[in-house]
């Protein structure tokens, strides 16, 4: 097996150039368990647990599953996480390897993280909000390209990675489009520092999500992937299910309209985003004709339900 040598192997100490991607309802304590195990860093959204006993009781079980061995926390920053600071306290508590930050400023994270060795990567779609992030203290960038699952962004890899090489001067890891060893060589040779892949470990025998999902990731393919505003109201990637289909992509006139509306707009969203959660959350673990199932362009590349460690050496192998 070929050794990696790149800024992200050495910043976390993994044998792969390789994260685990924090999957909103996907990502377990058992899933980060062992994708440390085999040699890539596990990470889990704060967002997974519902209360924060719940929550530092899956960071306690990870850190005495991995031992020394890396493993990361998404945190929501923005105003819409209500339970940020409580968050951003217990992966303070446990000294997490590495925390994940979408959505919104990383600052109060990158200054409380600083002190205790703590890594800060920062999810961005474009040079601008890099360039932000790097000045505020953040140690990686994750380029979230348009081969992305859920909220992709608007660049293709080729044209985002080179732009950030050349205007940044931390380490770019891609997210989106990697499902095999192909793909990850593509992101390295763009430059990347290593990748974030979230996709193809849906089909794992360790995710907690319903057969029906896990299925689904096997049965279809990158041009089944299509872009939605139903759920959030800005553009979310799901496999193109019949359900889909039929009650189409686009926000309706009447929630356009009400998007639009300056004194409730921001209350609409709130609402918007709640219900599309809610769906996801119905359609990942139970079985119903009302499919939303969120997914991305690696999904091609999957072809059987495996565990975890056997999905990764399928990304490392050549």
């Amino acid at each position: 097996m070929q050794k990696f040598d790149t800024a992200l192997t050495r910043m976390i100490k993994v044998e792969y150039p390789i994260i685990m991607a924090p999957m909103f309802l996907v990502s377990n304590a058992k899933m980060v368990i062992e994708a440390c195990k085999s040699g890539v860093a596990g990470s889990v959204p704060a967002l997974n647990y519902r209360t924060d006993a719940e929550f530092r009781k899956a960071l306690q079980e990870i850190k005495d599953g991995v031992g020394d061995r890396a493993y990361g926390v998404n945190l929501i920053t923005n105003k819409s996480n209500i339970r940020f600071d409580e968050q951003l306290k217990t992966c303070l508590d446990f000294e997490v390897p590495f925390i994940i930050t979408s959505l919104g400023s990383p600052q109060s994270t990158i200054t409380a993280c600083k002190p205790k060795g703590m890594k800060v990567f920062c999810d961005i779609i474009d040079v601008a909000y890099a360039l932000k992030v790097e000045a505020m203290g953040a140690d990686a960038v994750i380029a979230v390209n348009n081969e992305a699952g859920g909220h992709a962004g608007n660049f293709s890899p080729e044209q985002l990675i080179p732009m950030l090489i050349r205007e940044c001067k931390i380490p770019v890891i891609s997210a989106g489009g990697v499902g095999n060893r192909k793909g990850l060589d593509r992101m390295l040779e763009l430059g990347a520092a290593g990748v974030s892949v979230g996709s193809p470990y849906i089909a794992s025998l360790e995710a907690p999500v319903s057969g029906e999902y896990k299925q689904a990731i096997v049965d279809y393919g990158s041009k089944d992937i299509v872009r939605t505003t139903k759920l959030s109201g800005t553009p979310c990637t799901v496999i193109n299910t019949p359900y889909v289909q039929k009650i189409g992509l686009q926000q309706n006139w009447l929630e356009k309209m009400l998007s639009r509306n300056k004194s409730i707009k921001k209350y609409v969203k709130m609402v918007t985003f709640y219900k599309g959660m809610k769906a996801l959350e119905k359609s990942a673990f139970g079985a119903s004709y009302q499919t939303y199932w969120c997914a991305g362009q690696s999904i091609e590349h999957v072809r059987h339900i495996k565990p975890v460690a056997e999905i990764t050496r399928g990304l490392v192998e050549a």
